[in-house]
């Protein structure tokens, strides 16, 4: 079932979003080569902006 298939209006707009944090928590340990710091992670969830 791809999302075209979807009916828009039984759709969990919170679980979408954390699915979408985690995907961007995932990406973030993906490309790094040790683990994150916490500093890290806030970044990738958009807790803080990076310096």
């Amino acid at each position: 079932m791809g999302h075209d298939d979807l009916d828009s209006r039984v759709h969990d707009r919170v679980a979408l979003d954390e699915i979408a944090l985690y995907a961007e928590v995932l990406t973030a340990v993906a490309i790094s080569e040790r683990r994150l710091t916490l500093d890290e992670l806030d970044d990738a969830l958009g807790l803080r902006t990076s310096a």
